[in-house]
């Protein structure tokens, strides 16, 4: 009898599952998995994209509540919160607060995630690529400290007390492409939206991951409705007039529909693509 597939997403705030994973971590959810979700902050320096909706004293409880709401639709069994503080964009008054989770030390960070990883035996781990997806602090931070963690898992000589040890088989990184920023601007251009917003996001994304270095495709058209309600959760940080909300929603809904992944560990060779992210194991 083969195992239960097990899958373990971390991210650093809330909504980070919904846009590269979310319609992915839907579909192994519904086909049985065990879906688990690590959070390292829960987002007080976010947006607040309506002031009836939350206040600087009450986003993180409120950004909390978002979560639990999207992984609700996603089918996410469990989120384990690693309590830190929310670093801000990068540059900002937020970076220099001492619980902000870029300050905190790998020392401190590594053994909770271990922890995690030996509790939950999960064959498959995603988490974001260096760069973050658009260079957040926060995205660098869980990246590096990921990376850590899924080798020192199965070492049996470091931390008994955090559970017996475990060797994950795959990391992946979730890509948010930039063909895909380019689609959504060539379609809002065609309609007379306005597009200025992405000029400085589509320059950030240069420095980020290659568009043509994935190896899994996911199409996640069956829960791409689930995506969407999940997105709809985070509503401080997704208004009525968020960009990922300008236009159609079934036309956003097309757009999300294939989701990438990136092979970190093994490092994969040259022109390998797998049918999904347990393909062989």
């Amino acid at each position: 009898m083969s195992r239960q597939q097990t899958l373990l997403a971390c991210y650093a705030h809330p909504d980070d599952e919904i846009l590269g994973p979310g319609g992915t971590l839907a579909h192994y959810a519904a086909n049985g998995a065990h879906v688990e979700l690590v959070c390292a902050t829960r987002g007080e320096a976010g947006e607040i994209a309506d002031p009836a909706l939350a206040t600087p004293e009450t986003l993180a409880q409120v950004r909390e509540a978002e979560l639990r709401c999207a992984a609700e639709k996603l089918g996410i069994q469990n989120i384990t919160f690693l309590d830190y503080r929310d670093s801000g964009m990068e540059g900002t008054e937020d970076n220099h607060h001492p619980d902000a989770f870029v300050n905190a030390p790998a020392s401190q960070v590594v053994p909770q995630l271990i922890q995690v990883i030996r509790r939950v035996q999960p064959q498959v781990i995603l988490t974001f690529e260096p760069y973050g997806g658009y260079g957040h602090p926060d995205h660098i931070a869980i990246h590096h400290h990921v990376h850590a963690a899924f080798e020192l898992a199965a070492d049996r000589a470091y931390r008994a007390d955090l559970g017996r040890p475990f060797q994950p088989s795959r990391l992946f990184y979730p890509i948010l492409r930039l063909n895909f920023f380019l689609e959504m601007k060539a379609r809002m251009e065609a309609r007379g939206l306005e597009t200025e917003f992405f000029n400085n996001l589509l320059n950030r994304q240069e420095k980020g991951w290659p568009d043509d270095k994935y190896h899994v495709v996911m199409d996640v058209a069956a829960t791409v409705d689930q995506k969407w309600n999940g997105f709809l959760c985070h509503r401080t940080q997704f208004g009525a007039h968020n960009i990922f909300r300008r236009l159609p929603e079934d036309e956003m809904k097309s757009l999300l529909r294939h989701e990438y992944f990136a092979l970190a560990v093994p490092e994969p060779e040259p022109g390998v693509q797998l049918r999904d992210l347990f393909d062989g194991l």
